[in-house]
């Protein structure tokens, strides 16, 4: 199984059509994030999926008014449930194990035919209080999925291999 060439064909889409997320799909983008790693198996999270389009309206507007948020038919707020447990290194871990679980979530989206797009730029409190997420919790992503009503144009700007990969030192 090569990822690679998936890997290289997602996209952010910023356009979505109006037809639903099969409930079908949505049960195996949300079994990735399930499945995603995270320190200590401590599995911090918390999925909230959003389909009713008057709360996902809401939700856009929190999301400073990004049209695609409440576009899309799907949006899923992907929440802490631990946020002081800190690693060994010192790190939180926190945003990194949801990163995995959103990775893992977007990963699976494409592979059912859906597109998505991480957003994070959001008014955290006002998605807390929307979705009645505990004060002491935090919500790290929205993960805005479904059907694209866009193509993908071109390839990402990426940096070459040899401006980031290094062997043995920096």
């Amino acid at each position: 199984m090569d990822l690679i060439p998936v890997i290289q064909q997602r996209f952010s889409a910023h356009a979505f059509l109006p037809d639903p997320v099969s409930p079908e799909a949505m049960e195996r983008i949300l079994e990735a994030g399930r499945r995603a790693p995270s320190a200590k198996n401590r599995q911090p999270w918390r999925f909230v999926v959003i389909q009713q389009e008057t709360l996902r309206r809401k939700v856009q507007d929190a999301a400073y008014n990004e049209p695609w948020v409440g576009q899309a038919p799907a949006v899923i707020a992907v929440c802490s449930t631990n946020i002081d447990y800190r690693m060994p290194n010192g790190q939180l871990a926190y945003p990194i194990d949801l990163s995995f679980a959103a990775a893992y979530m977007e990963l699976q989206a494409f592979h059912e035919g859906l597109a998505c797009c991480i957003n994070t730029t959001f008014q955290e409190d006002e998605i807390r209080e929307l979705l009645t997420v505990p004060y002491s919790m935090r919500v790290v992503v929205l993960l805005v999925i479904g059907h694209p009503a866009e193509k993908r144009t071109g390839d990402p700007n990426r940096l070459p291999k040899g401006r980031i990969v290094s062997y043995e030192h920096w």
